[in-house]
């Protein structure tokens, strides 16, 4: 009787929350989206200038030019991979934006609507521009797959009752906007940071992966960016690994997409 009742209470959820699943852009994968994109963009906008408002851009306007030039690639490589796939509205409202933060912390992340932050500390594990493109490629991909909508569609259920986020916000301000923070690992206040899915993390790797090498920058590289990663995570804390976990299965698995990654790297060369 339990488990009759345990399997209708499922399928009841499931129900009521089917109406609000979104399919993710270029997988095809049904994701809960309870946030409308409208919302996501303003919100994102907004918490990213604020963030920027309370930190330091770097000086240092060698790194900095590497960080624009390397994101704006990525941007383009985005821009046409979403136009080859007929899906460009997917990009609508989007503000392109990439900023190096001076900052110890091996942390980078985008929030949706293209609000990339770099954090100086990732750089001596990226190495040099095509390790910084498996960085953002990949950061990128979660934001275009729209998995931060997943995740805040998640968070309003667990967290905030299944509030909107409108009503989060007006309810919740403070809590709402930590929340949001945590979707990223920036100055988290209220639990942990909300870790991607195996999905999620699949989807990013994959289409970083072809991102990059759409961008001009060898897929190959991504590897030993990763091996560099799990490396230094005995070191000290990452921030960039407590979102996004590194293993051997990982990292076997992105080695078997490269060979198709390679093709758009030969295209674009």
């Amino acid at each position: 009787m339990k488990k009759l009742q345990t399997g209708l209470f499922t399928l009841v959820i499931t129900a009521l929350l089917f109406p609000s699943c979104s399919l993710v852009p270029l997988t095809g994968r049904r994701q809960l989206s309870l946030v409308s994109d409208a919302d996501m963009l303003s919100m994102s906008f907004v918490q990213y200038d604020q963030f920027l408002k309370e930190n330091k851009l770097s000086t240092n306007t060698a790194q900095t030019n590497m960080i624009k030039k390397v994101g704006s690639r990525i941007q383009n490589a985005v821009t046409t991979y979403f136009a080859q796939n007929n899906l460009s509205q997917d990009l609508y409202g989007f503000a392109w934006e990439f900023n190096l933060i001076e900052s110890n912390q091996v942390n980078a992340w985008c929030m949706p609507g293209g609000k990339v932050v770099v954090y100086s500390g990732i750089l001596p594990v990226t190495h040099n521009e095509t390790g910084m493109a498996v960085v953002m490629g990949h950061e990128i991909a979660h934001a275009v797959a729209k998995h931060s909508n997943e995740r805040m569609s998640q968070a309003l259920i667990a967290q905030l009752g299944g509030q909107t986020l409108a009503a989060a916000l007006q309810q919740k301000p403070q809590q709402t906007q930590e929340l949001w923070m945590s979707l990223f690992g920036v100055g988290v206040q209220i639990g942990a940071i909300l870790p991607y899915s195996r999905l999620q993390e699949s989807e990013a790797d994959h289409l970083g992966l072809i991102f990059m090498a759409m961008a001009g920058y060898d897929p190959n590289a991504s590897i030993e960016f990763w091996q560099r990663m799990s490396q230094n995570a005995g070191t000290q804390p990452i921030e960039f690994l407590s979102t996004h976990p590194s293993s051997e299965n990982r990292i076997r698995k992105i080695k078997s997409e490269i060979p198709e990654a390679m093709k758009y790297y030969k295209k674009a060369r």
